[in-house]
């Protein structure tokens, strides 16, 4: 399986959202981990200390190429091209939009902590707030 496969899951009648898998993924995922929450790739299901976090397909697959870069500094183009599947298209807006649902949802979830860090004019770093430099990937 090294492409990346479409799905489409219908959300209301006559409207669908196709999404890309995060990256090529193998036929059994493994749990992604990150501070308090957990992604099982798997079961497209976010957990924030066991509970399910109700995110779109597309705020899953945005949160989880961050947490697969834990630490580092993503450009729009590089998430553009892995949760959209297309070229980016230096107008569009639509990573900020998204990257906004998601800190909202996990700004309810842990009102004290931030996790998507803005870089300006570089991109977004997954990092929670608090996490030494020890804890991050090299």
């Amino acid at each position: 399986m090294g492409n990346a496969q479409v799905t489409e899951f219908p959300l209301l009648p006559g409207i669908f959202v196709s999404a890309m898998a995060a990256a090529p993924h193998s036929a059994h995922e493994a749990t992604l981990r990150a501070a308090e929450i957990e992604i099982r790739p798997d079961e497209f299901v976010a957990l924030v200390k066991g509970r399910p976090l109700d995110l779109t397909v597309r705020e899953l697959a945005l949160l989880t190429a961050l947490v697969e870069r834990n630490g580092r500094i993503v450009s729009r183009e590089e998430l553009y091209r892995v949760v959209w599947g297309d070229d980016y298209r230096k107008a569009d807006r639509s990573v900020d939009v998204y990257v906004g649902k998601l800190r909202q949802k996990l700004a309810k979830a842990f009102p004290r902590r931030r996790y998507i860090h803005t870089h300006f004019g570089f991109g977004y770093r997954f990092a929670p707030d608090g996490q030494d430099a020890a804890e991050r990937p090299v």
